[in-house]
């Protein structure tokens, strides 16, 4: 994996089991504090270990390190369940409030992405929570969008938490486009 070009101290690996309970705290803070995903009580940190140990070529898992301390991560897991998707993946990446605006999340998902090339994954789907009639793009959509993602659709309202309603948005990007 790499590490931080700006010369901080970051890498960037693949997670392992001990990452879990830093992995489940990341998150936590996510479900707890936001509309970034609709999981609405924070998995176990067992949860987070078994997802890391299987994950796969296909299903990578990836932490960001900085100053010895995992302050993100990024995984791909299958975007449904039917034999038909299998060529699919969903990107999921949460970022510690700390460390967020240090190009953590770009690194992430660029190495991510690298991860799956060159593997069965022909499309990658981020389903990516967002208020409903806001004008401005969430970090996560420019982010996205920076690396490639199109956006191929909006749902409206489709998830209700912290007493709001939520859109999600959808954004495809295609690893093979020639074909």
């Amino acid at each position: 994996m790499s590490t931080d070009p700006a010369g901080a101290t970051g890498v960037l690996r693949p997670a392992t089991a001990d990452d879990a309970e830093r992995v489940a705290a990341i998150f936590a803070g996510y479900v707890l504090q936001s509309i970034a995903t609709f999981v609405e009580d924070p998995p176990s940190d067992e949860y987070w270990r078994e997802r890391i140990t299987t994950a796969g070529p296909t299903r990578p898992f990836l932490v960001a390190e900085i100053d010895g301390e995992v302050e993100g991560f990024a995984y791909a897991a299958p975007f449904r369940p039917h034999g038909a998707y299998r060529h699919t993946v969903e990107d999921s990446i949460y970022i510690a409030p700390e460390a967020a605006g240090r190009g953590v999340g770009s690194r992430l998902l660029r190495d991510l992405l690298d991860a799956l090339r060159g593997t069965d994954v022909r499309q990658v789907v981020a389903v990516i929570a967002a208020l409903p009639g806001t004008r401005h793009d969430t970090p996560s959509i420019v982010l996205h969008r920076r690396l490639g993602f199109v956006e191929v659709g909006r749902m409206p309202s489709v998830g209700y938490k912290r007493g709001q309603w939520a859109d999600t948005v959808l954004m495809q990007l295609d690893l093979r486009p020639e074909g």
